[in-house]
Order: structure tokens, then sequence, then C-alpha cells
């Protein structure tokens, strides 16, 4: 199988170099990769052209305009690449016979209520960036084309930046963090992503009924003070540097920290669909971003 993999440079699309090896040949591209290599999200009228040069069997696509706040102020921009590209490379799916794998979010739901969502759940974001990337969910599903749309949340890698890593760093210098807590979702790894996607990708070719949209991700639930938590007492149970005490990590709501985009408070998404549909085991947060931790701090 060739693969043509999109967005490779990101959390998730780093992962999948790794995970979809073992399936055929990877061809990862990106909006900086030479040549003609180069997929340009804000360019979509090109992406016919990459199609057509590296002519897979399957695209995942791992691209996506991912600044929630940003999204806000270039709404245009977001829409591009969230909507506009994700509905060009459906179409190219539908019109060679090609599966498409795609990532989605959370941010689709108003983050209402305190249960996880089930997929066919009525959505309803609350900002740019929801809507751009429940608008390429509906172009996906509009083309026909056999697809899965995995959608997720809380998304951390240990390469790049993220939330645990930020949390390690200023408690490192601070004697008081003040942590939102009225947010909750589960953190899930951009490996456990690139790994269910090699397991899914494979069924879907094979079976076209598995067509649809899943929810993925790590199993359990957590607020961002709870995470915070978490994350600051492994370290310091691990000899790294702590100067926050743990009686100092404060618990506030998150009108305490205003930002240009609405944060949905509850992001639990139920994975039972997708657990049942493949036969798979989500693992609790806690495993993933221990192990996050122990490669970033190496341990």
């Amino acid at each position: 199988m060739k693969i043509l993999l999109l967005g490779k440079n990101g959390q998730v699309g780093w992962e999948l170099q790794r995970s979809l090896a073992v399936l055929g040949e990877v061809i990862g591209c990106d909006f900086d990769s030479p040549g003609d290599l180069r997929a340009d999200f804000s360019a979509p009228g090109s992406l016919p052209a990459l199609i057509d040069r590296v002519q897979p069997d399957a695209i995942v696509n791992a691209a996506a305009h991912t600044a929630v706040d940003k999204a806000e102020a270039e709404p245009e921009l977001a829409r591009t690449i969230n909507a506009t590209a994700v509905g060009i490379l459906a179409r190219e799916a539908q019109r060679r016979g090609i599966c498409l794998v795609h990532y989605s979010t959370d941010y689709v739901f108003d983050g209402s209520g305190n249960t996880a969502r089930r997929e066919d759940a009525p959505t309803g974001p609350l900002g740019v960036y929801g809507r751009t990337k429940l608008e390429g969910e509906e172009l996906i599903r509009d083309s026909g084309c056999r697809h899965v749309i995995l959608r997720t949340s809380w998304v951390y890698a240990a390469r790049g930046g993220n939330f645990a890593r930020t949390m390690l760093k200023l408690a490192a210098e601070r004697e008081e963090l003040k942590i939102i807590a009225d947010q909750f979702g589960a953190p899930t790894g951009a490996d456990l992503l690139a790994d269910v996607t090699a397991q899914v990708l494979p069924r879907l070719r094979s079976h076209v009924d598995l067509s649809g949209t899943y929810h993925c991700v790590a199993a359990g639930e957590t607020h961002w003070h709870a995470y915070a938590s978490h994350v600051i007492e492994w370290a310091r149970a691990h000899g790294h540097p702590v100067r926050v005490p743990e009686t100092c990590i404060r618990a506030v709501p998150s009108a305490a920290f205003p930002t240009p985009a609405r944060r949905p408070l509850n992001s639990r998404l139920d994975t039972h669909k997708l657990r049942s549909t493949f036969g798979l085991t989500m693992p609790p947060w806690q495993l993933g971003v221990e192990r996050m931790l122990a490669e970033v701090l190496g341990h």
C-alpha cells in the first residue's frame, strides 16, 4: 500500500510516519516540503496535482489550522485549511476509489453537560476552529468517499510543546500556579492516535461498511488542574526540580483566563463505537502522559 501522509511534521503526523511504515510506502508531505511534494492547504487547488503525482492507495490527513485563538482573527484561512482543502481531498479520494483518514475535534460540540458524547450527538461549535473542522467533516461525508474521521481531544506529544511541558517549566519557576478546573476531557497522545490509525486503515480498505466518524481518546477523564497536578507530582517523585508546593497549585474557573476563542467545558468523548467496531482498547490517559514525561525528562 502507498500512503500519502499530509501534515507529516505536526505532532500527529510525526507519529504517523512511524506507525504507518509497517503498512507500506509512506509519502510524507507538508507545507514546507520541497518541490512537487509541497502540500499547501492555504492553496487547496494545488492538492489534486499532488495526489496525481503520488498516486496513493490511501490518504491520511493530519494537516489542520489548529491555532484555536488565532482562528478567530483569520476565519477565512482557517476555513480554507480545515474545510475547503479537506473537501478537495475527499472529492479526489472518491474519484480515485481510495480511502481517506482524517482527524477532527471535540470542538465540534458546544461543551455542555457532563457526560461523554457519542458520535451522533448534536454538534454546536463555539468558535471558528470548531465550525471549520465540522464543515470539513461534512464535506467528507457528503463526498461519498470511503473514510474514517477520528475525533479526538487534548492532544499532546513528546515532540514539540505541550501543556505538560509548560506546567513543568512553570512549576520549576513559580511558588504558586493557577490552573483551570472546570474543563473536562482526556489527554490523548499523538502516538495513540497514530497507532489506532495503523489498526483502522487496513480494515477500512477491505470493508467499505466501516466508513464513518469515530471518537478516539484515551480512557478516563480529568480536568486541567488535575492533569497539571499529576504531571508535577510525577516529576517531583522522579527527582526533577519542582518549586511550587503541592498545596499551591490552585484550581480556578475558565473565566480566570479569558481567551479570544471559547473552550468547551465538556470535552468528554465516548469511544464505544471505535472500540467495539475495531476491537481496540483505549489505555488510561495517565499511562500515556507518564510515558511521554519519561521520554522528555530522560527516564
